[in-house]
């Protein structure tokens, strides 16, 4: 059987401070669901998506899915992502699969009238 793991794809910072929100999302999730869930950053931040894929590898996982935590396929989802995705496939054997951004999943809208009902019942 082949095991399969999802990467959350952040655009990436070099604050520490941009990063901590994405970081607790991975620690907070990653029980939550029944395969390994990792975070990797696109640019300017470690790991990368490079590194997450091979430290996937390494344990054995060959399918790996690719979650944009973005809101919206703008060129860097239109383009540069998969570049990269390519790039790994073609030097590494791994099947990648990039996935609709969040912000373009039905449940975000569904989360995000959660959000604000309980702003609206804080107040």
């Amino acid at each position: 059987m082949t095991q399969s793991a999802m990467i959350l794809l952040a655009h990436g910072s070099s604050d520490a401070r941009w990063r901590a929100p994405f970081e607790a999302l991975e620690r907070d999730l990653a029980p939550r669901v029944d395969k390994p869930v990792v975070l990797a950053f696109m640019e300017l931040s470690e790991p990368s998506l490079e590194t997450r894929v091979a430290e996937l590898l390494a344990q054995g996982i060959s399918e790996i899915e690719v979650l944009p935590l973005f809101f919206a396929a703008g060129r860097h989802l239109r383009e540069d992502v998969p570049g990269q995705l390519d790039a790994i496939a073609r030097a590494q054997p791994v099947t990648l699969r990039l996935l609709d951004p969040v912000g373009q999943h039905p449940a975000f809208v569904d989360a995000l009238a959660g959000i604000i009902e309980s702003r609206v019942h804080d107040d």
